[in-house]
Protein backbone atom coordinates (compact mmCIF):
# COMPACT_ATOMS: atom_id res chain seq x y z
CA UNK A 1 0.00 0.00 0.00
CA UNK A 2 1.95 2.85 -1.32
CA UNK A 3 0.08 6.36 -2.56
CA UNK A 4 0.84 7.13 -5.78
CA UNK A 5 2.43 10.72 -4.72
CA UNK A 6 4.96 8.92 -2.88
CA UNK A 7 8.46 9.04 -4.09
CA UNK A 8 10.70 5.70 -3.52
CA UNK A 9 13.90 5.66 -4.91
CA UNK A 10 14.55 2.75 -7.36
CA UNK A 11 17.56 1.47 -5.18
CA UNK A 12 16.17 2.36 -1.41
CA UNK A 13 14.89 -1.60 -0.09
CA UNK A 14 11.08 -1.87 1.13
CA UNK A 15 10.32 -4.78 2.80
CA UNK A 16 6.65 -6.48 2.63
CA UNK A 17 3.66 -4.89 4.12
CA UNK A 18 4.86 -1.37 4.07
CA UNK A 19 2.32 0.91 4.40
CA UNK A 20 3.45 4.34 3.01
CA UNK A 21 1.78 7.43 2.82
CA UNK A 22 1.57 10.63 0.47
CA UNK A 23 4.25 12.87 -0.45
CA UNK A 24 6.54 10.87 1.36
CA UNK A 25 10.68 10.76 0.29
CA UNK A 26 12.88 7.66 0.76
CA UNK A 27 15.72 8.16 -0.63
CA UNK A 28 18.84 5.22 -2.00
CA UNK A 29 20.37 4.52 0.97
CA UNK A 30 17.21 3.31 3.24
CA UNK A 31 16.39 0.27 4.16
CA UNK A 32 12.76 -0.12 5.53
CA UNK A 33 12.19 -3.53 7.43
CA UNK A 34 8.68 -5.28 6.82
CA UNK A 35 5.47 -4.47 8.08
CA UNK A 36 6.05 -0.64 8.68
CA UNK A 37 3.81 2.43 8.71
CA UNK A 38 5.27 6.00 6.85
CA UNK A 39 2.78 8.97 7.10
CA UNK A 40 2.22 11.01 4.73
CA UNK A 41 4.97 13.95 3.90
CA UNK A 42 7.69 11.61 5.84
CA UNK A 43 11.53 12.12 4.57
CA UNK A 44 13.54 8.93 5.02
CA UNK A 45 17.15 9.73 3.92
CA UNK A 46 20.88 8.89 4.21
CA UNK A 47 22.07 5.39 5.50
CA UNK A 48 19.38 4.66 7.35
CA UNK A 49 18.35 0.80 8.31
CA UNK A 50 15.29 0.79 9.78
CA UNK A 51 13.73 -2.85 11.27
CA UNK A 52 10.13 -4.46 11.21
CA UNK A 53 6.92 -2.86 12.98
CA UNK A 54 8.01 1.14 12.83
CA UNK A 55 5.69 3.52 12.81
CA UNK A 56 6.41 7.28 11.30
CA UNK A 57 3.60 9.94 11.88
CA UNK A 58 3.15 12.92 9.74
CA UNK A 59 6.04 15.51 8.83
CA UNK A 60 8.81 13.34 10.60
CA UNK A 61 12.61 13.49 9.11
CA UNK A 62 14.80 10.32 9.72
CA UNK A 63 18.33 10.08 8.87
CA UNK A 64 18.95 13.18 8.00
CA UNK A 65 22.59 14.77 8.13
CA UNK A 66 23.90 15.88 11.13
CA UNK A 67 24.16 19.83 12.52
CA UNK A 68 27.90 19.66 13.13
CA UNK A 69 29.83 21.88 11.43
CA UNK A 70 32.77 19.46 11.01
CA UNK A 71 30.67 16.81 8.95
CA UNK A 72 31.16 17.02 5.38
CA UNK A 73 28.80 14.76 3.67
CA UNK A 74 30.14 11.58 4.72
CA UNK A 75 27.94 8.45 3.94
CA UNK A 76 26.94 7.65 7.63
CA UNK A 77 24.57 6.23 9.13
CA UNK A 78 21.69 5.71 11.56
CA UNK A 79 20.77 2.37 13.01
CA UNK A 80 16.79 1.53 14.16
CA UNK A 81 15.55 -1.58 15.63
CA UNK A 82 12.36 -2.85 15.88
CA UNK A 83 8.36 -1.33 17.13
CA UNK A 84 9.39 2.01 17.60
CA UNK A 85 6.85 4.89 17.14
CA UNK A 86 8.05 8.25 15.68
CA UNK A 87 5.00 10.76 15.87
CA UNK A 88 4.75 13.83 14.38
CA UNK A 89 7.49 15.95 13.11
CA UNK A 90 10.27 14.16 14.80
CA UNK A 91 13.78 14.31 13.90
CA UNK A 92 16.89 12.09 13.99
CA UNK A 93 19.98 12.32 12.39
CA UNK A 94 22.66 10.27 11.41
CA UNK A 95 26.14 10.30 12.43
CA UNK A 96 29.04 12.62 11.85
CA UNK A 97 31.68 10.16 10.99
CA UNK A 98 31.76 7.00 9.40
CA UNK A 99 33.38 5.00 12.67
CA UNK A 100 30.05 5.07 14.40
CA UNK A 101 26.23 5.34 13.76
CA UNK A 102 23.33 7.09 15.42
CA UNK A 103 21.62 4.06 16.85
CA UNK A 104 17.68 3.75 18.67
CA UNK A 105 16.87 0.35 19.68
CA UNK A 106 13.39 -1.28 19.92
CA UNK A 107 9.61 -0.25 21.48
CA UNK A 108 10.52 3.36 22.14
CA UNK A 109 8.16 5.85 21.60
CA UNK A 110 8.75 9.45 20.69
CA UNK A 111 6.46 11.84 20.94
CA UNK A 112 5.56 15.26 18.90
CA UNK A 113 8.85 17.27 17.95
CA UNK A 114 11.52 15.08 19.97
CA UNK A 115 14.84 15.06 18.64
CA UNK A 116 17.73 12.64 18.57
CA UNK A 117 21.01 13.93 17.23
CA UNK A 118 24.11 12.76 15.49
CA UNK A 119 25.67 9.81 17.51
CA UNK A 120 23.18 9.20 20.00
CA UNK A 121 22.88 5.81 21.39
CA UNK A 122 18.80 5.07 22.53
CA UNK A 123 18.15 1.81 24.03
CA UNK A 124 14.78 -0.03 24.37
CA UNK A 125 11.78 0.73 25.78
CA UNK A 126 12.43 4.07 26.22
CA UNK A 127 9.90 7.35 26.41
CA UNK A 128 11.17 10.51 24.40
CA UNK A 129 7.63 13.27 25.45
CA UNK A 130 6.66 16.40 23.37
CA UNK A 131 9.97 18.49 22.71
CA UNK A 132 12.32 16.42 24.38
CA UNK A 133 15.75 16.67 22.79
CA UNK A 134 19.02 15.36 22.85
CA UNK A 135 22.97 16.62 21.95
CA UNK A 136 25.23 14.55 19.78
CA UNK A 137 27.07 11.59 21.00
CA UNK A 138 24.21 11.27 24.18
CA UNK A 139 23.34 7.80 25.41
CA UNK A 140 19.76 7.37 26.56
CA UNK A 141 19.83 3.66 28.52
CA UNK A 142 16.80 1.05 28.49
CA UNK A 143 13.30 2.45 30.08
CA UNK A 144 14.36 5.95 30.31
CA UNK A 145 11.82 8.48 30.36
CA UNK A 146 11.81 11.96 29.39
CA UNK A 147 9.29 14.28 29.85
CA UNK A 148 8.41 17.42 28.09
CA UNK A 149 11.18 19.85 26.92
CA UNK A 150 13.71 18.01 28.42
CA UNK A 151 17.28 18.76 27.30
CA UNK A 152 20.27 16.63 27.32
CA UNK A 153 23.79 18.20 26.62
CA UNK A 154 25.78 16.38 24.28
CA UNK A 155 27.97 13.38 25.25
CA UNK A 156 25.22 13.19 28.54
CA UNK A 157 24.52 9.76 29.68
CA UNK A 158 20.94 9.14 30.91
CA UNK A 159 20.66 5.92 33.26
CA UNK A 160 18.53 2.81 32.85
CA UNK A 161 15.23 3.84 34.78
CA UNK A 162 15.84 7.41 35.40
CA UNK A 163 13.05 10.03 34.51
CA UNK A 164 13.59 13.36 33.54
CA UNK A 165 10.45 16.25 35.21
CA UNK A 166 8.86 18.68 32.39
CA UNK A 167 11.85 21.14 31.46
CA UNK A 168 14.46 19.93 33.11
CA UNK A 169 17.59 20.27 31.66
CA UNK A 170 21.16 17.83 32.06
CA UNK A 171 24.88 18.82 31.33
CA UNK A 172 25.98 15.57 33.47
CA UNK A 173 25.11 12.20 34.07
CA UNK A 174 22.28 11.38 35.10
CA UNK A 175 22.15 7.97 37.51
CA UNK A 176 19.86 4.93 36.90
CA UNK A 177 16.85 5.20 38.84
CA UNK A 178 16.66 8.97 39.60
CA UNK A 179 14.63 11.45 39.24
CA UNK A 180 15.94 14.72 37.34
CA UNK A 181 14.78 18.03 38.35
CA UNK A 182 15.74 21.75 37.29
CA UNK A 183 19.58 21.73 36.09
CA UNK A 184 21.43 19.11 36.77
CA UNK A 185 19.26 18.42 40.02
CA UNK A 186 18.07 15.09 40.90
CA UNK A 187 15.44 14.68 43.84
CA UNK A 188 15.00 10.94 45.22
CA UNK A 189 14.23 7.63 42.95
CA UNK A 190 11.73 6.66 40.35
CA UNK A 191 10.06 4.21 42.81
CA UNK A 192 6.92 3.75 40.30
CA UNK A 193 9.05 2.49 37.73
CA UNK A 194 11.15 0.32 39.49
CA UNK A 195 7.91 -1.22 40.63
CA UNK A 196 6.39 -1.20 37.45
CA UNK A 197 10.19 -3.10 36.27
CA UNK A 198 9.88 -5.80 38.63
CA UNK A 199 11.99 -4.91 41.46
CA UNK A 200 11.03 -6.24 44.57
CA UNK A 201 10.29 -4.68 47.84
CA UNK A 202 14.26 -5.39 49.09
CA UNK A 203 15.75 -4.05 46.25
CA UNK A 204 13.49 -0.95 46.02
CA UNK A 205 14.97 -0.52 49.86
CA UNK A 206 18.07 -0.96 48.95
CA UNK A 207 18.52 1.86 46.72
CA UNK A 208 16.32 4.02 48.65
CA UNK A 209 19.53 3.36 51.29
CA UNK A 210 22.21 3.77 48.61
CA UNK A 211 20.66 6.73 47.33
CA UNK A 212 21.32 8.64 50.73
CA UNK A 213 24.40 7.30 51.13
CA UNK A 214 25.89 8.75 47.70
CA UNK A 215 23.85 11.78 47.42
CA UNK A 216 22.31 12.73 51.14
CA UNK A 217 25.25 11.75 53.52
CA UNK A 218 27.64 14.72 52.52
CA UNK A 219 30.49 12.44 51.49
CA UNK A 220 32.63 13.73 48.18
CA UNK A 221 30.75 11.12 45.80
CA UNK A 222 33.80 9.30 44.38
CA UNK A 223 34.92 8.61 48.18
CA UNK A 224 31.24 7.46 48.84
CA UNK A 225 31.09 5.06 45.48
CA UNK A 226 34.14 3.38 47.36
CA UNK A 227 32.89 3.22 50.15
CA UNK A 228 29.46 1.82 49.02
CA UNK A 229 31.07 -1.13 47.05
CA UNK A 230 31.56 -3.63 49.84
CA UNK A 231 27.78 -2.81 51.36
CA UNK A 232 25.31 -2.75 48.41
CA UNK A 233 25.35 -5.77 46.62
CA UNK A 234 22.13 -6.12 44.69
CA UNK A 235 21.89 -5.74 41.00
CA UNK A 236 20.65 -2.61 41.02
CA UNK A 237 22.92 -1.27 43.55
CA UNK A 238 25.41 -2.14 41.22
CA UNK A 239 24.01 -0.94 38.47
CA UNK A 240 23.66 2.24 39.78
CA UNK A 241 27.62 2.20 41.14
CA UNK A 242 29.04 0.99 37.91
CA UNK A 243 27.21 4.21 36.12
CA UNK A 244 28.35 6.56 38.58
CA UNK A 245 32.21 5.11 38.62
CA UNK A 246 31.99 5.53 34.89
CA UNK A 247 31.21 8.96 34.97
CA UNK A 248 33.45 11.96 32.93
CA UNK A 249 31.13 14.48 32.96
CA UNK A 250 30.13 14.72 36.45
CA UNK A 251 26.90 13.40 38.06
CA UNK A 252 23.70 15.39 38.48
CA UNK A 253 23.81 16.40 42.61
CA UNK A 254 20.43 15.95 45.11
CA UNK A 255 18.48 18.98 45.25
CA UNK A 256 18.11 18.41 48.83
CA UNK A 257 13.75 18.29 48.86
CA UNK A 258 12.05 14.35 48.80
CA UNK A 259 10.38 12.96 45.68
CA UNK A 260 6.87 12.29 45.71
CA UNK A 261 7.77 8.89 43.69
CA UNK A 262 10.27 8.25 46.42
CA UNK A 263 7.64 7.68 49.14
Amino acid sequence: MIHPTAMIHPQAKVGANVRIGAYTVIDAAVELGADCVVGPHVYLTGGTKIGSGNQFHAGCVIGDAPQDLKYRNEPTRLEIGDHNVFREHVTVHRSNKLAEATVIGSHNLLMAGAHVAHNCVVGSHAVFANGATLGGHVTVQDRAFLSGYCLVHQFCRVGTLAIMQGGSAISQDLPPFTVARGDNGICGLNTIGLRRAGFSAADRLELKRLYKYLFRSGQNLRDAVAGAQGTFTGSGAKVMLTFIAAAKRGVCADTGSQSLEES
